[in-house]
């Protein structure tokens, strides 16, 4: 009697385990590899990347962006299924929703991230085809010589006597510049006519990795917009992040010049892209090399930093590019439609 007892306890003591190990949630999500999207083409019916008002030119295969899928509110039993599959990773919940942060505050974080990206890649597309772009006066660090005459919105007409026409050449401009001198600096607040002003530039402050120049300081944030911000259009919802960055100019590129870089290849790559064209790194990179190969790519392009990472998680039969900015990736892609060879993660 008493061991049919102790046995009818622990039956019921592996049942009551097995029902927690499938309800109650653990601390973990999975990461997988996401959907793809090719830039070149549409997705819903709708062009990922639209170009209206001027002329455009036919491309061939693909550019497809890569995601990073997330599965929350994972149980012990679905865990430990994740952690079984190869194609998988399981990560701290807090990796990717951190503490303090609600998940709509998480989620809206991504949303903005994203949308900047569009925004970096059409004014990088822009600047590579030495177009001008909008630039305007971003963040203002503390103390900045140009606080007194600027503000975060402002479009900088020109510094120095010198037309601003991309958010690299103000940085430019101010080589020829050092602390104390005073130099003129046009601008356009709102619906405002031009504006002009007199900023003593400051010393540049020192950052770790960067060489200290003598030139002067403004305190300010250039940043890029495209001069007419209906002409490129980039519709995909849904999605999260900056890391689409190379990919949408890339297309951008690809539609408004004849060369037609992708050469009707399978190209897929990842890349968070600044104004200026500097591609940098991104996480999740082994998922969206996985998430590449089974869309169909066989070349995948890789920021430098990204590089070892890649390589010892290629998937068999993608081609990895190594690239540091946007020309880096056009020359690459122009090498391999004429079968040169390109500069590689291996």
């Amino acid at each position: 009697m008493r061991r049919t007892r102790t046995l009818v306890i622990g039956l019921l003591v592996v049942l009551a385990v097995g029902v927690l190990a499938g309800v109650v949630r653990v601390p973990l999500v999975a990461l997988g590899p996401g959907p793809t999207f090719d830039t070149l083409g549409a997705v819903d019916g709708k062009p990922v990347v639209s170009i209206t008002g001027r002329q455009t030119y036919p491309t061939t295969g693909h550019l497809n962006m890569t995601t990073v899928a997330v599965t929350d509110g994972l149980t012990a039993v679905t865990a430990l299924e994740f952690w079984a599959d190869p194609e998988r990773e399981l990560v701290p919940r807090a990796a990717i929703y951190p503490p303090g942060k609600s998940d709509q505050q998480v989620e809206q974080e991504n949303t903005t991230q994203f949308t900047d990206s569009e925004n970096d890649a059409e004014v990088a597309a822009l600047s590579y085809l030495h177009e001008p772009v909008k630039v305007v006066v971003g963040p203002l660090s503390a103390g900045a010589p140009a606080a007194n005459v600027l503000k975060e919105g402002d479009q900088l007409l020109s510094v120095k006597g010198q037309p601003v026409t991309s958010p690299g050449q103000v940085s430019q401009i101010l080589t020829t510049t050092r602390p104390g001198d005073q130099i003129p600096v046009s601008f356009q607040r709102g619906d405002a006519p031009a504006t002009q002003g007199t900023v003593t530039v400051g010393a540049r402050p020192a950052i770790a990795g960067r060489p200290d120049g003598p030139q002067g300081f403004l305190g300010i944030t250039p940043e890029g917009r495209p001069a007419d911000p209906n002409q490129i259009v980039i519709s995909l919802g849904d999605i999260g992040g900056p890391s689409a960055g190379l990919a949408f100019a890339l297309a951008v590129i690809d539609k408004l010049t004849p060369d037609d870089l992708a050469g009707g290849k399978f190209i897929a790559g990842t890349g968070q892209i600044g104004p200026t064209g500097v591609v940098s790194p991104i996480g999740g990179i082994p998922l969206k090399m996985i998430a590449a190969r089974h869309a169909g790519a066989t070349v995948f392009l890789v920021p430098a930093a990204n590089c070892a990472e890649a390589a010892a998680h290629t998937p068999a039969g993608l081609q990895l590019i190594k690239v540091t900015n946007l020309s880096d990736a056009v020359d690459s892609l122009t090498a391999l439609k004429q079968n040169r060879p390109a500069p590689s993660c291996s």
